[in-house]
C-alpha cells in the first residue's frame, strides 16, 4: 500500500538521539566551565616551562604490594578458594597422592611449629595449586608462593588474581634482589611458609633443569629450613606449551627438612637441595623408600634397598665408581656383561615396582647416572 503524501512526519531514531544529546550538551556545558576556570584542585595543576615532572613510583613486577592479600578478609577468601573451587579441580584434574608427610610429623607436633621453605621440582603451572593442597597444615594455612614477576604480576589483573588466590609475591627469576629478601625474612619471622621454585621456571622438555641459588640464599637468610618436594605427572597433564588441561595421575612426595653446614657455602647447599630433590624423584618412580643408609654420601645402597629395586645397585656399583665415591658418567667403558645387568635390573624393576619400563629406558637409572655425587 503507498504510503499517502499528506501522512503526518514522525522523526527517527538519529533525530532522536541528537536531540538528545543537544538537551545533555546544554545542562553540562555550564558545569564544565565553572569547573574549568577554578582550575585545581579540579584539573591537573599546570607545570611551568623547563620543569620536568618526577614519573610515577611503579606498582607492577617486582614492586607490587602485595600486603593486602594477607589481610583478613583475604586471607578469608582464599581459604575458601583453596579447599572449594582449587581442591575440587586438582582432584579431578591430577589426583594428586602425597607421600613423605609423615617427615614433618615431629615440626608438626610442636607448640609452635617453624615455618618452612618447600622446593618443589616445576613442569607445569599445576605445581602451584597442587602444592597448595598438598602442603599438610599447620604450614598449608600460612602459605606463601613465590612467583616470577615478569609473568604473573606484568598487569594489574594478573596480580591481583594471583595474590588473592594463591597468596603470591613477586620474586625476580634469575637473581634475588635485597628487596625481595627482605620481604621474604619479615615474611618468614612473622610465620609464613614459603613455596619457591629453584628451577626458576617450568621445565621445557620434561627434564629436570639446573636449580639456582635463591632457595639456598634465602634459607640462610631467614633460617628456615628447606624442604625438597617432588612432583611428579603435572607436565603430562599441562605442562609448558600445552593449550589445555588433561586428566592423569600426579605425585606428591614430601623430604626431610634441610639445613645447611657451618662450612657449606650457598652453592654447595643448593647442590644438595637438588640431589635430594631428584632422590625423591627416585623414590617416587620406583615406589620405595630409602633408607638412612642409603642416603649417606659416600656408601653403595644397603641390601634391602637393592633386593626391593635393583636399579639402586646399577646406579652405584662398584666397578662404575670414580674418585671419592662419584657417579660414573662413562658408557664407553661399560663391558657386555654391565649392559646385560642393566637389562636384568630394568626387568626386576618392572615386576617389583609394578610399572612397564623398558630396561634400555630405563630414566631412574640414566638420570642418577649421570649425575655427580656430593
Amino acid at each position: 500500500m503507498a504510503r499517502r503524501d499528506d501522512a503526518p512526519w514522525k522523526p527517527s531514531n538519529l533525530a532522536k538521539a541528537a536531540k538528545i544529546g543537544n538537551v545533555v550538551e546544554r545542562i553540562t556545558h555550564p558545569i564544565a566551565r565553572r569547573v574549568y576556570k577554578r582550575g585545581f584542585p579540579y584539573l591537573p595543576p599546570t607545570v611551568p616551562m623547563g620543569v620536568e615532572v618526577p614519573e610515577d613510583a611503579p606498582t607492577l613486577g617486582a614492586d607490587y604490594d602485595t600486603d593486602w592479600a594477607r589481610g583478613s578478609v583475604a586471607s578469608a577468601v582464599r581459604r575458601g578458594l583453596i579447599e572449594g573451587p582449587v581442591r575440587l579441580m586438582v582432584k579431578g584434574i591430577a589426583s594428586p597422592t602425597v607421600f613423605g608427610t609423615d617427615r614433618l610429623s615431629d615440626l608438626a607436633r610442636l607448640d609452635d611449629p617453624p615455618p618452612l621453605i618447600f622446593t618443589p621440582n616445576h613442569h607445569s603451572h599445576l605445581d602451584t595449586a597442587v602444592m597448595a593442597v598438598a602442603v599438610p597444615e599447620p604450614w598449608r594455612s600460612k602459605l606463601v608462593v613465590a612467583a616470577a614477576a615478569d609473568y604473573f604480576f606484568d598487569k594489574r589483573w594478573k596480580a591481583t588474581m594471583a595474590a588473592l588466590a594463591l597468596n603470591a609475591i613477586p620474586i625476580d627469576r634469575e637473581v634475588t634482589g635485597r628487596k625481595s629478601s627482605d620481604m621474604i625474612r619479615a615474611l618468614v619471622d612473622d610465620g609464613w611458609s614459603l613455596v619457591i621454585y629453584p628451577e626458576g621456571g617450568r621445565s621445557p622438555d620434561g627434564w629436570g633443569q639446573d636449580f639456582k641459588g635463591g632457595a639456598a640464599y634465602l634459607s640462610a637468610r631467614t633460617g628456615a629450613a628447606v624442604v625438597p618436594v617432588f612432583i611428579d605427572g603435572t607436565g603430562s597433564i599441562f605442562g609448558k606449551g600445552m593449550k589445555r588441561p588433561k586428566r592423569g595421575t600426579t605425585k606428591v612426595v614430601f623430604g626431610r627438612p634441610m639445613r645447611a653446614d657451618e662450612s657449606e657455602n650457598t652453592r654447595r647447599f643448593s647442590a644438595r637441595i637438588e640431589h635430594a630433590v631428584t632422590t625423591l624423584g627416585d623414590e617416587s618412580l620406583t615406589a620405595c623408600r630409602r633408607c638412612a643408609r642409603c642416603n649417606s654420601r659416600l656408601r653403595p645402597p644397603c641390601t634391602w634397598c637393592t633386593a626391593c629395586c635393583p636399579v639402586r645397585a646399577w646406579c652405584y656399583r662398584p666397578e662404575a665408581e670414580g674418585p671419592a665415591g662419584s657417579w660414573s658418567d662413562s658408557r664407553s667403558a661399560e663391558s657386555e656383561s654391565t649392559h646385560q645387568w642393566r637389562a636384568d635390573a630394568g626387568r626386576l624393576r618392572a615386576s617389583c615396582c609394578k610399572r612397564p619400563v623398558r630396561p634400555e629406558r630405563c630414566r631412574t637409572s640414566r638420570r642418577f647416572r649421570t649425575r655427580s655425587r656430593l
